[in-house]
């Protein structure tokens, strides 16, 4: 019986159906709740391992806080010399959070963690609407498990920024599609074009996904769809590099130098260091030198808090634990300028080291594709499944292509891939369910198998880094007790408890290991967080947590005999200044920029610099890979016009150190254990140039 209130609002809809909805709902809000909390207690627990986080984006928010034009321009140390070399949104709002909670790990991570938690929601938005609120809380579930998702959040890199803010955008181009509103498409243009000024072309790799999706998906005609998309581009186009611009448009002398551009400009930033060299790859740190051996970038990559990341465990190993099985391994050795991400190919996703990543449930994630694809009959437009599979498909399409083939880029990168992946997982979990009501018998086949597959790929993966696989005996007992519910429920003929306990056991043991991994990767913090990477199988110590790692001798001194001096000191790059501007919060001049490839200063404006009493000393050195690195112009000044300060003139191995010291030095004062650079040995001087 229908009550008169359900029959003026909802004639179409039972008391039945009314509470099967009210308790849909209830059921929802409760699982992304329980989901949510864990999400916050893998992104916020054991945060002080992270330290400072990347230190040279720290130190940059350090920068910013100082002065309207060093925020403006994201300069990258105080006195303005060089600017970061990323867009400005994911700097600027790690800024403000840092301007209300004061400079630290725990500030500048803030942003990223909490954009983090809302991708989860977002995603379970996403897919509950289209394929229910169980299908929803998959996805949710899997992205908040995702291992590098949980290692990029955890980091102010600003990735997770960008993620978010393409979640946003596939919202809106889903609703563009639905509705034929032209205002939900230039929202998703201009979605995109603010990821854009968060990592630059790195917020493109999904719009692919997102034209094709409106294109294929939408009722418009044909020539209205092309002539919206076109003004949508414009906008995109607008939007993205109005801040470029306006750098660009800005005269050299009265802004930053273009960190890693070449040529002091924001557009060749966007198309060379961050565009085709990450395709391409960027030689290995062959580039211009920063008064250290190498450019004081080894291909391993050198940390910014004045260390580099630990050597090989195995020389032939390509950096994992000797017991990773051969087959797992992948080629030694990485792409030009890459670090730790082996070599390109169809399997480089599938083999370590990236594997540990973002690849766990690859796999089903690629078999759900092909259950959307032939589990519905294709109509034009095309609707609500293939909307989703080419949205989703599309996404993890375009980004995994990209990181199978590209030359240069770093771990976390791999974090875009965790969205689309886990929405893939829901959708297609909750397909294989439907399919079953007709076909029950091959939706149980097809279940234990590609779930099968997958959980054979996470052993092996796993056994590439670690021995003790202590949680594999769960996961196996789950799988073959899900096996075992299936296959009662098949002999039985019918759909019960036994195909629902069957679904329930082998998607929890599918989850297991991804989410064991990420508790895991929390507890062992990265050995370098500036690049912050999925668990390696390498526990984390006290070396590890990503202090401050100066020499105090040093500073006492400069700070000393800098009284009225603009600038701590000149550095070849921000490898050995970023710990200097976190510690004093004063400028410290990087003469190479980021990672030294920069001419960010001339003889000739050192000698201004130094006439009008804004610089004193330059630390400086060379050996190993050639005199000083290439900058052999900066040498001859510095040799010509500046005189050693004896006592702080060191051997090192590391051309990352912060003074460039290590164990070995000539003055006791100066020692520090510093991990050995590859380069051999080479000499660092102190020089007063005042």
């Amino acid at each position: 019986m229908r009550l008169p209130f359900q029959q003026a609002l909802s004639p179409g809809i039972d008391t039945i159906t009314i509470q099967r909805i009210s308790r849909e709902r209830l059921f929802g809000w409760i699982g992304l709740t329980a989901i949510v909390i864990l999400a916050a207690i893998l992104r916020f627990a054991n945060l002080d391992a992270i330290g400072l986080a990347n230190h040279y984006y720290t130190a940059a928010v350090t920068s910013m806080l100082q002065s309207w034009h060093n925020f403006f321009f994201v300069a990258a140390e105080p006195g303005g010399s060089v600017s970061v070399d990323k867009p400005p949104l994911g700097l600027w709002i790690q800024a403000v959070s840092a301007y209300f909670l004061g400079v630290s790990g725990f500030s500048v991570v803030l942003p990223e963690i909490l954009a983090g938690i809302f991708s989860v929601i977002v995603l379970y938005h996403l897919v509950r609407r289209s394929f229910g609120t169980v299908a929803g809380l998959l996805a949710a579930l899997a992205l908040a498990i995702t291992p590098i998702v949980v290692a990029t959040d955890r980091n102010n890199t600003m990735d997770s920024t960008l993620i978010l803010t393409l979640l946003l955008a596939a919202w809106a181009f889903i609703k563009a599609t639905e509705t034929s509103r032209f205002r939900y498409l230039l929202l998703g243009a201009a979605l995109v074009g603010i990821g854009f000024n968060i990592k630059m072309l790195e917020a493109y790799l999904p719009l692919p996904a997102f034209y094709a999706l409106y294109l294929l998906g939408s009722k418009e005609k044909l020539w209205s769809r092309i002539w919206k998309l076109a003004v949508a581009s414009a906008l995109l186009l607008v939007i993205s590099f109005s801040w470029a611009a306006a750098v660009d448009l800005t005269p050299a002398s009265q802004r930053p130098y273009v960190g890693s551009s070449g040529n002091n400009t924001e557009m060749s930033l966007t198309f060379g260091y961050n565009g085709v060299s990450r395709l391409l790859g960027m030689g290995g740190g062959n580039g211009p030198g920063n008064g250290f051996a190498n450019g004081g970038a080894p291909a391993r990559g050198p940390m910014l808090n004045g260390a580099f990341p630990p050597p090989p465990l195995n020389g032939t190993n390509n950096g994992l634990p000797p017991n990773a099985p051969g087959n797992l391994r992948g080629p030694a050795g990485g792409a030009p300028g890459g670090f730790n991400i082996g070599q390109a190919g169809v399997f480089r996703l599938f083999i370590a080291p990236l594997s540990k990543e973002a690849s766990w449930l690859l796999p089903f994630g690629l078999f759900a594709t092909l259950i959307i694809l032939f589990g519905t009959r294709l109509r034009w437009p095309i609707e609500s499944k293939h909307q989703a599979l080419v949205l989703w498909g599309g996404w993890l399409l375009t980004t995994g292509v990209f990181f199978s083939i590209a030359g240069f880029f770093h771990e976390y990168y791999l974090s875009i891939m965790g969205a689309p992946l886990a929405a893939l997982v829901g959708i297609g979990m909750i397909e294989l369910w439907r399919l079953g009501q007709k076909h029950f018998q091959l939706a149980a086949l097809l279940l234990a198998s590609s779930a099968g597959g997958t959980l054979v790929f996470q052993f092996f993966t796993a056994q590439s880094f670690i021995q003790n696989i202590w949680w594999m005996t769960a996961t196996i007992a789950l799988f073959v007790i899900g096996l075992a519910s299936l296959f009662i429920a098949v002999f039985a003929r019918k759909r019960g408890p036994g195909a629902v306990f069957g679904f329930a056991f082998i998607i929890t043991a599918m989850l297991i290991t991804p989410g064991v991994w990420s508790a895991l990767t929390n507890l062992n913090a990265s050995a370098n967080q500036s690049l912050p990477a999925a668990y390696s199988g390498v526990s984390s110590g006290p070396a590890n947590r990503g202090g401050l790692q100066i020499n105090q001798t040093l500073l006492s001194y400069l700070e000393q005999n800098t009284q009225g001096v603009k600038y701590l000191m000149a550095v070849p790059s921000s490898m050995q200044g970023a710990d200097y501007v976190l510690a004093t919060g004063r400028p410290v001049l990087y003469l190479g920029g980021f990672n030294g490839q920069d001419a960010v200063e001339t003889p000739e404006s050192l000698s201004q610099l130094v006439s009008n009493g804004a610089l004193r000393f330059i630390y400086w050195g060379g050996g190993g890979g050639g005199p000083n690195g290439g900058q052999s112009d900066i040498s001859s000044w510095v040799a010509s016009s500046c005189k050693a300060v004896r006592g702080f003139d060191a051997t090192t191995q590391n051309a990352g150190a912060p003074d460039g010291t290590r164990t070995g030095s000539n003055n006791p004062a100066n020692q520090q254990n510093f991990a050995p650079g590859p380069n051999g040995n080479m000499q660092v001087t102190l020089y007063d140039c005042g």
